[in-house]
């Protein structure tokens, strides 16, 4: 009798064990009580806790840790404008006229990604602010001598200056472009959906991402004529799944596997991180999925979402139908329209208690918080169809007092928004064909 009642508890163990290794944070609650003043970033800019040397500061593009001068805060009308514009850049030949006509007057420099790492390139190493890319391959920045260049940060890349670069010439394997239109070095033209555009010479040289990073024959575009939403920004590094990615060309040193922390606000700091995850013990995984159309984007197996603990009923054949991709880049995630339809009407009964206001763009459910300094939101997870279950930290449910979802997809494609990945280490571990989530990883 005694041996029965010892496997019993040890089961039980092991099916609440095996229940929570699947839960991508770190504790089960049905709603998220929060300080309204926690959701809006803070005048001074919060370091990152720790000192993993190995880490790449990563920061938002406004804000008080922003390293650009312009640090204010864009219009909800602006970063919404702009998070169209980043879905057009990763579905490429989406017409810019598919904006909405209200929103297409706002200058379009508040386009370009949301995150941005520095890194040196050259040799002595030269700094320089790129975007954080994970729904690009190439890596590029601007070069010296300009034909057509923007205003950024730093001064730009002058590769004359670099004992160690070199552009790659017509005949080496790395060179895809054409024989009979490559003279002598081999050229590159990248054109983004959104209408932006880098070309020039495609060249290696050595990439610094930390002391502890350094990588040597980096292959990147030198460009000498770019034009589009980077303002601000030397460039992007890509960390798709092609071959040109930063991710693929480092695959011998880091295993194809990266990871970073988006913060809560812009008023606090991230990382980046090349190879195993900070805090592998913490960490839980799902599967990572292709797509033939859509070869260099990070797909997971998006199946269902919960409301304050509550399943919807929504068949997983409405995300698989057109198949759902983790991009750090894309603000707003954009659910099936079934999909959203439900989410929204379960999130509406627990928020009855808060007048609503007018939508804003495709933010439709929003509220007046005026006068309450705490506010009570349902939790919000979503299931992968591998049981791992994802519960949003309370800062990634409201984005501008409204519900930071969205029911207008394009090309019928899902997109996790990085609103929903904030304090989470997300670790693409490409080799292994999965993405993992560690909880807390950052404030």
């Amino acid at each position: 009798m005694a041996s029965a009642v010892l496997l019993t508890c040890s089961c039980v163990l092991f099916l609440l064990l095996s229940y929570r290794s699947h839960l991508a944070n770190g504790e089960v609650q049905s709603y998220h009580k929060v300080q309204r003043r926690s959701l809006n970033p803070g005048a001074v800019c919060s370091p990152l806790k720790g000192s993993n040397v190995t880490s790449i500061r990563l920061v938002s593009r406004y804000g008080p840790c922003s390293p650009f001068e312009t640090k204010e805060l864009p219009s909800l009308e602006q970063i919404l404008l702009k998070d169209q514009l980043r879905v057009n850049y990763l579905l490429k030949g989406v017409a810019k006229s598919q904006l909405n006509d209200s929103l297409a007057s706002i200058p379009a420099e508040f386009g370009g990604g949301e995150y941005l790492i520095t890194v040196g390139y050259g040799t002595p190493s030269r700094e320089q602010t790129v975007t954080m890319d994970t729904g690009s391959d190439l890596s590029w920045i601007q070069c010296k001598p300009c034909n057509k260049c923007y205003s950024q940060q730093e001064p730009i890349f002058d590769p004359a200056q670099s004992s160690s670069y070199a552009a790659i010439p017509c005949n080496s394997s790395e060179c895809s472009q054409p024989r009979g239109s490559c003279s002598s070095s081999c050229g590159y033209v990248i054109t983004y959906g959104d209408g932006s555009n880098s070309s020039g010479v495609y060249s290696y040289d050595r990439l610094t991402l930390s002391r502890n990073d350094v990588i040597e024959h980096f292959l990147f575009g030198c460009g000498t004529d770019n034009e589009g939403l980077f303002h601000d920004a030397a460039g992007l590094v890509g960390l798709g799944r092609g071959k040109q990615s930063l991710v693929s060309q480092t695959s011998q040193l880091y295993h194809s596997v990266f990871s970073y922390c988006l913060p809560s606000t812009s008023s606090n700091m991230g990382f980046l991180k090349l190879g195993e995850p900070s805090d592998a013990s913490n960490t839980v995984y799902t599967r990572m999925l292709t797509s033939s159309k859509y070869p260099s984007f990070y797909f997971v197996d998006l199946i269902g979402i919960s409301v304050a603990g509550k399943q919807l009923v929504i068949p997983p054949s409405v995300f698989r139908s057109g198949g759902t991709i983790l991009d750090s880049g894309t603000t707003i995630t954009r659910l099936p329209p079934s999909a959203y339809d439900a989410l929204r009407s379960a999130f509406q009964e627990h928020m009855s208690v808060y007048p609503p206001k007018p939508a804003t763009g495709i933010l439709d459910t929003c509220y007046d918080f005026s006068g309450h300094e705490t506010i009570t939101v349902p939790s919000i997870a979503l299931q992968f169809g591998d049981g791992v279950t994802l519960v949003v930290d309370s800062s990634g449910i409201l984005f501008h007092d409204c519900l930071a979802f969205s029911g207008k997809q394009v090309d019928r494609l899902g997109i996790i928004g990085n609103v929903q990945q904030r304090t989470f280490e997300v670790v693409y571990d490409v080799g292994n064909e999965r993405i993992g989530f560690a909880p807390h990883a950052c404030s």
